[in-house]
């Protein structure tokens, strides 16, 4: 696929120009019509290409972490996160805007393939199939996208007249996840296993990524027993062969680009295609600029001890005066904290240091001071910084949308919550993650029936919070088990740097705000609305 990426350009649907025909059926030579465009294979795949760009983008698989506890976006309000983040938003705001059109480009994109991609001529049949069921796959996933965030939307099976378009209502959120669900059903028997792709096919859609996709979208409604039933088939190679990376550092560092664990990502090509956001999230010393997107204090205390209890647990060891020590590895691989060893492609590292006055021989100022371009919260990115990057730490890096964890994650609470949770779940789950990020204490590793469902389920929970830091999951996570409210109402906090006694001296970074009462559902773009009257508002927007 990077391949493919590297040399064909994408054409946004929008330019094609699909005009009917003028007297006497004569095609214009000068621009593509629905007459001459669907010639040849070659230029259906250039069509599909842009479906596949259109799925989602960099900015907002970073950013959507700032809009959850995770991390704070101190710089603009990028992709609507800081307005979003402290509940001062309203149908006007660029991001909801962005977000409906963008994905309805999408879906635009698909429906033009499939009403098309019939006609090209002398096409290998198995060919086509393979690229319809990618074409529905990606629309599935931008109704999903939508219904996620905006619940009842309007349900668009075929590219619609600009009449319409302009009278279109909105379909209910269960109906528009049956149709998903029934999409992915529908691709599922055309597409190739993993195993099936030829080096230049790596990164197209695969019976994995439509098995990935449905149990997400099962997750996301609470569908137990099927999540657990996709999962388990899963995991016994029925839909191609998967397990995860050996290393967790490594999983996201370019050399091990398309592992075992990536089911389907993002693609991006050095020089060609690349993305930018770790400028705003690495740190200055090693060469990034303002500081926009930062973890949190919240994020950081999630990570459990290696000896598998929480910080605030009793017995844990945890030392708030050496607050990084003894902690689960996933941490160092995710987050950049005061004294950090950060390292570089050369076999090269040095110290980051962030907290005012720890550099021991204050060779440079440090990495933070309140109010400054530094980090607000005390703390850096790591996971996904590119050592191989160019100018500007722009990076070619692809960007995993569904990984073999998320897999076992999603088996591990589906278990747990149709009370079936076991040492053999554990194993093949929780015990299997921790394994590979580096836990060797017994004690984190072992299944302790002891907790209950509900104690586990606040382990499973927990899990998902760390093992995905970063990669802008939490927020969806949050939304769908109601705890929104809890998590997302008052200060988000940063190291413990201040000099205040307020809040045991963890910066406040900012105020955030969460009303149960409109905010789980995003509203109906403004916009929309003028130009549709029949779209009706969520509630109390």
């Amino acid at each position: 696929m990077k391949n493919i990426l590297k040399h064909i350009k994408f054409i946004p649907a929008v330019l094609l120009l699909l005009v009917s025909c003028e007297s006497l059926d004569l095609a214009p030579e000068d621009r593509f019509t629905d007459s001459n465009y669907w010639t040849s294979v070659n230029k259906a795949q250039t069509f599909l290409n842009t479906a596949y760009s259109q799925m989602q983008n960099s900015s907002r698989f970073f950013y959507n972490e700032a809009l959850s506890d995770n991390a704070y976006n101190g710089r603009g309000d990028n992709e609507g996160a800081a307005s979003i983040a402290a509940g001062i938003y309203d149908p006007s705001l660029g991001r909801i805007k962005g977000e409906w059109n963008d994905r309805y480009s999408g879906i635009k994109t698909c429906n033009l393939i499939l009403e098309n991609i019939g006609r090209v001529p002398d096409a290998d049949p198995a060919v086509i199939a393979r690229m319809t069921a990618e074409a529905r796959f990606i629309r599935a996933f931008q109704h999903f996208q939508l219904t996620t965030w905006f619940g009842d939307i309007p349900l668009v099976k075929k590219d619609p007249s600009l009449e319409e378009a302009s009278t279109i209502s909105r379909t209910p959120h269960a109906e528009v996840v049956e149709f998903i669900l029934d999409e992915l059903d529908a691709a599922i028997p055309a597409l190739p296993k993993n195993t099936q792709l030829v080096p230049a096919e790596r990164g197209r859609i695969t019976v994995g990524a439509a098995a990935a996709l449905k149990a997400r979208v099962l997750l996301y409604e609470s569908r137990w027993a099927e999540v657990a039933q996709v999962t388990e088939q899963f995991m016994a190679n029925t839909y191609g062969q998967y397990s995860l990376f050996g290393s967790y550092e490594g999983l996201f560092a370019t050399q091990n680009e398309y592992s075992s664990e990536d089911i389907l990502s993002l693609q991006y090509v050095p020089v060609d295609r690349m993305w930018g956001e770790f400028f705003d999230m690495a740190p200055i010393s090693a060469g990034a600029r303002l500081n926009g997107l930062a973890p949190t204090q919240e994020l950081v205390d999630s990570y459990i001890m290696t000896n598998g209890k929480r910080i605030n647990e009793a017995g844990s060891g945890y030392d708030e005066n050496n607050p990084y020590a003894n902690r689960d590895p996933r941490l160092t691989g995710t987050v950049v904290y005061d004294q950090y060893n950060w390292k570089e492609a050369d076999g090269s590292s040095k110290t980051i240091y962030i907290k005012p006055g720890s550099d021991p021989n204050a060779s440079a100022p440090d990495e933070y001071a309140q109010g400054s371009s530094k980090t607000a919260t005390g703390y850096y990115t790591r996971k996904y910084y590119d050592v191989q990057h160019t100018t500007s730490l722009n990076s070619g890096l692809n960007l995993m949308l569904f990984r073999y964890a998320d897999i076992l994650l999603m088996h591990a609470e589906a278990k747990n919550e149709l009370n079936q949770m076991n040492s053999t779940v554990w194993d093949r789950t929780i015990k299997a993650l921790r394994t590979r990020a580096g836990f060797t204490d017994g004690a984190a590793l072992a299944y302790n029936s002891s907790l209950g469902q509900t104690g586990l389920r606040e382990v499973i929970r927990n899990e998902r919070r760390t093992e995905f830091g970063m990669e802008g999951l939490r927020i969806f996570d949050i939304r769908r088990w109601k705890i929104a409210e809890d998590v997302l109402n008052g200060y988000a906090h940063g190291a413990q740097f201040g000099v205040s006694s307020v809040d045991n001296g963890y910066l406040r970074v900012n105020l955030r705000t969460f009303d149960p009462n409109k905010h789980y559902l995003w509203p109906i773009p403004r916009d929309e609305r003028l130009i549709n009257p029949n779209l009706s508002q969520n509630p109390n927007w």
